[in-house]
């Protein structure tokens, strides 16, 4: 088969949307699988239906990347966005035709300088990972290019300072709270660090727009035991095939005035500039993080092994609506119809028929999660309602039975036991070696100890009238009839 290039397409009769040539008016920051099926679709949406006409030009934020594959076929590449919406299953193909290539500025780092010479870019996208927003004073000025994301932005910002020219919109996508204020925060580092003029910091402050984002849309990249058959189907060898849900929706904070320069609106995207984009943010991860967090545990322990499969069942389902729309969104300050509209959402993505999300993968380093995901609605409803919520109050007993039937070590892990069978635990070594410490604690013992956790929890469960009762309650309603019977009792 042909790989696949634009003459490749022509040559087949490719009767899709193609944008061949167009200016770069988008410097992309990462060139991985997220990117491609999040930011990069949107573009090519806008190029279509909103007239944006816009190449990207992405950037390996690191020595290996993708570059030669992305040059190799111009820039094309193809997505399926795969999963349910309004209750039918879809799958859609998409030749995404936005990128014009890509750069490893560490084999030819004056070609990623040069992008700030181009009049009409506008926009700069960055993607690189938790860890790629960071101050590393180790960075160089004379590094070419600096190692971190934010060395290598400063100075590609100063070098359009030097040619007098217009800043930029800069759309932080890293999964980090405030991406955009830390991200600006580090530029300034460096400008320090390295004794920059103060002219082009009052610049950088005055003329970019740093955007805090929140993104969300499950990619699942590269279909590698499917990549064979899809391009057999596709009729071309497509190196770059990337994978996604159907879902997707990114928030950007800052002007509207965005708006007049990134058409999304009138593309009908699922994006949306605010003031604020808090708020958002904390509706994904109590909602969709936290049913996650909740559910899981206890799913496992009731003998499923998959999240899909955890929709169909009626009880574990059940669950997870009432700790949703009960226990959830009533802690939340959205209007109503945005939170369940979201909430029904969740359940289409959990229920994607394209991804096997298996319990365990959910359930490494649930500590943490328990805490940042859940803890704020547990204590929240608590204000809000002045009592307990049943649901939410069980998933912690869960989490502590899902730990509990641990009686011995592994490898980093503690080995748990579901029937017959076995299953690693994985956390922070001192949290495992709390409750190896505790294995062979009673209820009560177990519910006091954890509860009481200071470093775990910093004594906000300890504070919660009736809490410590409640979980030592659901755990001996755990050992007596089982996880899958005690969830269901919840529901009564």
């Amino acid at each position: 088969m042909d790989k696949l290039s634009y003459a490749a397409l022509e040559q087949q009769g490719y009767d899709g949307y193609l944008l061949k040539d167009a200016p770069e008016r988008v410097l992309q920051f990462g060139e991985g699988n997220f990117l491609r099926a999040f930011v990069d679709y949107f573009i090519d949406e806008m190029n279509e239906k909103a007239g944006f006409d816009s190449k990207v030009v992405l950037c390996q934020p690191i020595a290996p990347g993708l570059a030669p594959q992305i040059n190799g076929q111009e820039g094309l590449y193809t997505l399926f966005l795969r999963g349910r919406e309004n209750g039918e299953k879809v799958n859609r193909k998409r030749v995404i035709s936005c990128v014009s290539r890509c750069l490893n500025p560490y084999e030819d780092y004056q070609a990623l300088l040069d992008c700030a010479k181009n009049p009409g870019l506008r926009f700069l996208v960055s993607n690189t990972t938790e860890a790629g927003i960071v101050f590393d004073p180790a960075c160089k000025k004379d590094d070419a290019p600096p190692a971190s994301f934010p060395g290598k932005l400063t100075l590609f910002l100063h070098e359009r300072w030097k040619l007098g020219m217009k800043g930029f919109i800069i759309l932080s996508c890293e999964l980090i709270d405030h991406n955009g204020d830390e991200l600006r925060r580090c530029v300034d580092q460096y400008i320090d660090l390295w004794g920059l003029e103060p002219e082009f910091k009052a610049w950088v402050k005055a003329e970019n727009l740093f955007c805090s984002t929140l993104v969300d849309r499950i990619v699942t990249g590269y279909p590698r035991s499917e990549a064979e058959d899809i391009c057999k189907e596709l009729g071309y060898q497509d190196n770059l095939l990337d994978t996604g849900e159907v879902f997707g929706f990114w928030v950007i904070e800052g002007p509207q005035s965005i708006k007049d320069e990134f058409p999304f609106e009138k593309a009908g995207l699922p994006i949306i500039v605010v003031d604020d984009h808090t708020p958002y943010k904390q509706r994904k991860v109590r909602i969709l993080n936290g049913a996650h967090t909740s559910m899981v545990l206890g799913a496992y322990l009731a003998g499923q092994d998959i999240v899909r499969d955890c929709m169909e069942d009626e009880v574990i389902h059940g669950f997870m609506n009432k700790t949703i729309y009960e226990e959830i969104i009533p802690t939340l300050d959205l209007p109503k119809d945005e939170l369940t509209d979201f909430a029904a959402a969740v359940t289409e993505r959990f229920n994607n028929p394209y991804i096997d999300h298996a319990l365990l993968s959910i359930s490494l380093n649930s500590t943490a999660k328990w805490k940042a995901r859940v803890l704020p609605s547990l204590t929240e409803y608590v204000k809000r309602v002045g009592k307990l919520p049943k649901c939410i109050t069980f998933s912690f007993a869960a989490y502590i039975a899902f730990y509990h039937t641990a009686k011995e070590k592994g490898e980093n892990c503690l080995i748990g036991r579901r029937g017959d069978g076995t299953y690693e635990i994985k956390d922070d070594q001192w949290t495992l070696d709390f409750y190896y410490g505790h294995r062979d604690d009673g209820a009560k013992a177990i519910a006091h100890a954890v509860v009481n956790h200071e470093r775990m929890w910093d004594g906000k469960l300890a504070a919660l009238e009736g809490f410590e009762e409640a979980v030592a309650a659901a755990l001996e309603r755990i050992e007596a009839v089982g996880m899958y019977e005690a969830m269901r009792e919840c529901l009564a």
